[in-house]
């Protein structure tokens, strides 16, 4: 599987990641660069799957993972109660232009309601 770098080493991109869908579980909704929305969309729905299993693996899993306990917690309540009739896709990124210092593709990664 292909993954991309960054331009970051390995253990500062996990923590970006990590940091990013942890505000994303929590908020609802971030704004940040079109290529790293596309790998936090993709990991805040692995999250969103641990969240609907709901078994103590899945939860031991989801700690590893996030950052803060109370999302955890958001986690595995709220938003498995709320996406229980979906089958994936928890998730939407929105292109929201350009970003004014460097020009980079900005985009709204946000849960589905």
């Amino acid at each position: 599987m292909s993954y991309r770098r960054f331009g970051l080493r390995s253990d500062h991109r996990r923590a970006l990641l990590r940091n990013s869908v942890t505000s994303l579980l929590d908020n609802g909704r971030i704004t940040t660069t079109e290529t790293r929305a596309k790998d936090i969309k993709r990991l805040a729905d692995q999250m969103i799957t641990l969240g609907k299993r709901g078994d103590l693996h899945a939860r031991r899993q989801a700690i590893a993972f996030l950052t803060r306990e109370d999302v955890v917690q958001k986690l595995f309540t709220n938003l498995a109660d709320k996406y229980t009739d979906r089958q994936g896709g928890y998730t939407r990124v929105i292109k929201a232009g350009y970003r004014r210092g460097d020009g980079a593709p900005m985009a709204i990664v946000e849960l589905v309601d």
